[in-house]
């Protein structure tokens, strides 16, 4: 049994994200926590930044695999960014998902999204997260049938963050921006 977070744009895209939880539920059964998710966020709209980051480390508590569902808005939010940051350094393995065909609460579809994971890079190169962590499309990809698959894949797809110097002290850090954002600029 897996514990896996999904992080995603809860205002845009809640509708959506719960189609691929409810889907999560039924494949592998009801019994029992199975995964952590956004959904803290309905609890905390009103907290500080300083709350939030708390609150998304003690949900990745026990966690192996972190699901960025992808929609519209998805790269452009900084919780998302820092949960991504927050999953790599606690070595969780990684993917991503588009979810944007599938339907909200109206019968919408939106627009196909940037990948989050373009926007990060491996610490102390120029590779974007992207090109080592898988991203699949929810609809096109038959998320409904392969979900539990790619998240088995994602279990042991984690990047050594983590080295030893020749000094024996250890050390780590978290993916890095791309282009013109910072890691700071991803929490503020």
């Amino acid at each position: 049994m897996r514990r896996i977070f999904f992080s995603f744009h809860y205002a845009n895209d809640i509708w959506r994200v719960n189609q691929v939880r409810n889907c999560w539920l039924a494949k592998r059964g009801s019994s029992g926590r199975l995964f952590e998710d956004g959904s803290l966020w309905e609890k905390a709209a009103t907290r500080d930044d300083c709350a939030l980051r708390r609150m998304i480390e003690n949900a990745l508590n026990e966690t192996s695999v972190t699901v960025v569902l992808i929609g519209a808005e998805t790269a452009g939010r900084k919780f998302v960014m820092y949960e991504i940051e927050q999953s790599l350094l606690r070595g969780n393995g990684l993917l991503g998902v588009y979810i944007h065909q599938l339907r909200d609460a109206f019968g919408q579809t939106t627009k196909k999204g940037p990948n989050p994971l373009d926007k990060l890079t491996i610490p102390g190169t120029s590779q974007a997260l992207s090109t080592v962590f898988e991203t699949y499309d929810w609809v096109d990809d038959d998320g409904h049938i392969n979900l539990s698959r790619w998240v088995d894949a994602a279990a042991g797809s984690q990047l050594p963050f983590f080295w030893t110097s020749p000094e024996g002290q250890r050390h780590g850090h978290p993916a890095r921006p791309a282009g013109q954002r910072t890691a700071s600029d991803a929490r503020s």
